[in-house]
């Protein structure tokens, strides 16, 4: 485990706060994709971002907001590079990202890394009787995709069969 200085743990904190630009109930630091500040000297900073995908299109959106908040903190040099491994995962979100975005009516992904590469297929890779999407709102497994895709890449659009309202899921990766 790396030791931050105070001063990097509170630059963390303030980088960490920034809002992800697509999903602005969950914080950067909540989403898992700010993965470290490194203090350089006395004004400079460099911040390490990882994307939930690469091709992100928000990845210079978050770090220009980055960049602003840690200015607005009193850093004069801010540099934020994107690193690309270990490649971001799902399983990065917090537990208060999860429970926002369950609050917020988006069902959070479910939990799946155990270790090593993350697979990637093209079709389902469970069934809803092994792992089911649970509906954020009344929280029923009985659960049905309507599209691979919603408003962003990382969401598929479901709907649930109890209570018949629609609603994204926060896809694994």
């Amino acid at each position: 485990m790396v030791t931050l200085t105070p001063l990097e743990a509170e630059l963390l904190a303030v980088a960490g706060s920034v809002p992800d630009p697509e999903l602005p109930v969950l914080t950067l630091q909540e989403l898992g994709v700010l993965r470290a500040v490194h203090v350089r000297d006395t004004d400079s900073v460099e911040v390490e971002l990882t994307p939930t995908y690469t091709g992100c299109p928000a990845v210079e959106a978050m770090s220009m907001d980055i960049e602003r908040a840690l200015r607005d903190h009193g850093v004069r040099e801010v540099t934020v590079r994107t690193v690309l491994s270990p490649a971001w995962s799902t399983d990065d979100i917090s537990a208060e990202g999860r429970r926002k975005l369950r609050e917020f009516g988006i069902a959070p992904p479910r939990t799946q890394r155990t270790a090593g590469p993350v697979g990637v297929t093209l079709g389902p890779t469970r069934t809803a009787e092994q792992d089911p999407v649970r509906c954020p709102h009344c929280g029923s497994a009985d659960t049905e995709l309507l599209s691979r895709f919603s408003s962003t890449a990382c969401k598929a659009l479901r709907r649930c069969l109890a209570c018949r309202e629609p609603f994204d899921h926060f896809k694994e990766l």
